[in-house]
Order: C-alpha cells, then structure tokens, then sequence
C-alpha cells in the first residue's frame, strides 16, 4: 500500500525515539530513532516493533518518545473548482 494510501485511511507517518540500555554496558543508555506509518492513538505497528524488540534483543527498553503528524488530513482533500484541456 502506498503512503497515500495508508494516510487516507487515518496512518500518520510516527516517529519514534527509543532509550535502551546497552547489553555491553547497561548503565548505559543509547538512543535508536524509530519511523513509520502508524495509527493515533493505539500505534499498533509501534506495538509489534517494541514487542519484537523486547522478546529478540538483548537491549532493555528504558523508554520511549513518540510523535506523530498527519501529512494529508481529509480537510485538504478537495475536488478541484475547474477543469482544463492543456494542447
């Protein structure tokens, strides 16, 4: 599906900045930034990444900063006022 499409029905595009403790060091923190087409508020993609994440690597998850905004909303979707022949 394209990214216009995933807009049209209510995806906006969700970044994520996720803190987790380094497996070698873990009172150390690194950061990994996280982007994709999602759903507000549930972000069920964002989900399945973080419970990927928490089952598959070794990193503990410390916390994580979400943002999401919407590129096309159905307010400036609008059918055009003329039509016109270019030759």
């Amino acid at each position: 599906m394209s990214h216009f499409e995933l807009a049209m029905k209510g995806y906006r595009l969700t970044t994520a900045e996720i803190l987790y403790h380094r497996p070698d060091h873990p009172a150390l923190l690194q950061s990994y930034i996280w982007q994709e087409y999602d759903l507000n508020p549930d972000f069920p993609v964002l989900n399945r990444f973080l419970s990927f994440w928490q089952k598959e690597l070794e990193g503990k998850l410390h916390s994580v900063w979400v943002a999401a905004s919407g590129l096309v909303t159905p307010k400036e979707m609008r059918f055009a006022s003329g039509h016109y022949t270019l030759q």
